[in-house]
């Protein structure tokens, strides 16, 4: 197979996978299985036929509106399964075939579906945290960043934010941080290594300052308002998976 073939067929894979992560994102907050019952629309209860289902174009020729009661359809479907066959692609071309692309597909699956779920209900289930861990610390056997690196970082990785944690809580009595980010930031760790779950730390944290800043200087928001960290933290992973290393290179570049 070429690199072109492999990097098309990878995008229309993404696509299809985006629509199961689309399930993902619905039921799994809901303590609803994954497989049962089939898609159907959330509104009216009619299940889906198989046109309604071909993932972003479903979506544009109904118009965003079921075809049954006409209630809309929110746009994060189509958007979740481009965005997935955009990241199959890229993968595909940046990694190659191999157990890398993978790894590095199965970690940014569950990115995307950690990402929404905490956006819209401030929840990181345990069901991918922890499974997830499990599977990148495996995988770091037979991939980079081998197994060492994996055990430092979901080890370094949560252990900071949970001491993070434990401070804010005794200083303002108050819980600032939750277990799930905690979990979270293992998950990452085992994937990308010691080095890289520190700079996901890092820009995570200045992503959601900003945020956070900016909430408050528009009125939407106050010192008290509570952030979906583990949001940010999926964003600035993905950044790390794609662009960490060059960036960790040239900060050790200070100290030679």
């Amino acid at each position: 197979m070429t690199m072109q073939w492999l990097v098309a067929f990878s995008g229309l894979l993404g696509l299809v996978v985006g629509s199961f992560l689309n399930v993902c994102i619905y039921r799994l907050p809901l303590d609803q299985s994954l497989v049962f019952p089939a898609s159907h629309c959330t509104n009216c209860n009619r299940k889906l036929s198989w046109f309604e289902n071909v993932p972003v174009l479903a979506w544009v020729v109904l118009r965003g509106r079921c075809r049954t009661c006409h209630a809309g359809i929110s746009a994060v479907y189509p958007l979740v399964e481009l965005f997935t066959g955009v990241m199959f692609a890229w993968a595909a071309w940046q990694y190659g075939p191999g157990l890398l692309l993978v790894s590095r597909l199965l970690f940014g699956c569950m990115l995307v579906v950690l990402f929404f779920i905490d956006l819209r209900h401030r929840i990181l289930p345990n069901v991918i945290t922890v499974g997830g861990t499990i599977v990148g610390f495996i995988l770091s056997f037979v991939t980079p960043p081998g197994w060492v690196s994996s055990l430092l970082g979901l080890v370094i990785g949560s252990l900071i934010l949970w001491l993070l944690a434990e401070a804010y809580l005794r200083l303002r009595k108050i819980e600032g941080l939750g277990m799930g980010d905690v979990k979270m930031l293992a998950l990452i760790g085992a994937f990308l290594g010691w080095q890289l779950v520190l700079l996901t730390l890092a820009v995570a944290s200045i992503l959601g300052s900003l945020v956070g800043v900016g909430l408050i200087l528009t009125g939407r928001g106050n010192m008290k308002l509570a952030l979906p960290f583990g949001t940010f933290l999926a964003v600035a992973a993905m950044f790390a998976a794609a662009a960490g290393d060059p960036i960790v290179q040239w900060y050790i570049g200070f100290y030679r």
